[in-house]
């Protein structure tokens, strides 16, 4: 199923350099990357605070502080960290959270294909809001 979605995504990339065909392929990512999210994320984060997560919910994670989310109890590591979840600190994260950051409350899950996380990190985008995040960093 993943790879077929990868496929089908990338296919559209054909259209890409059309003014007109960019959005069709923009929103093509952001499906895919809901699919993959709720294939590879969501057993343990919710997008949003209005779905139950055993994780803290991801809306509006880039740009955002890091374990700055009321009422989940964050690693000691994270809350600490003071790092601010851009698109590189989340992919780093995908890839291997436990080698990003030590001491992660987070089991590891690996997602290595740069691919899908792209797709991920267009979804993620999608449902964040980055001036939203910057005033709650200020």
């Amino acid at each position: 199923m993943r790879n077929l979605l990868i496929c089908t995504v990338m296919g559209l990339g054909l259209l890409a350099p059309s003014a007109q065909a960019e959005p069709v392929f923009e929103q093509a990512k952001v499906m895919a990357g809901e699919m993959l999210f709720k294939a590879e994320c969501r057993r343990c984060h919710a997008p949003d605070t209005t779905h139950d997560s055993y994780g803290p919910p991801l809306e509006n994670i880039v740009g955002r502080a890091a374990g700055i989310v009321e009422d989940y109890d964050y690693s000691i590591a994270l809350e600490a960290s003071g790092i601010v979840w851009t698109e590189a600190a989340l992919r780093a994260w995908m890839e291997d959270n436990d080698g990003f950051m030590p001491g992660t409350k987070m089991r590891h899950v690996g997602i290595e294909d740069r691919t899908v996380q792209d797709f991920i990190l267009a979804y993620l985008n999608s449902i964040s809001d980055a001036e939203k995040n910057k005033q709650i960093d200020n």
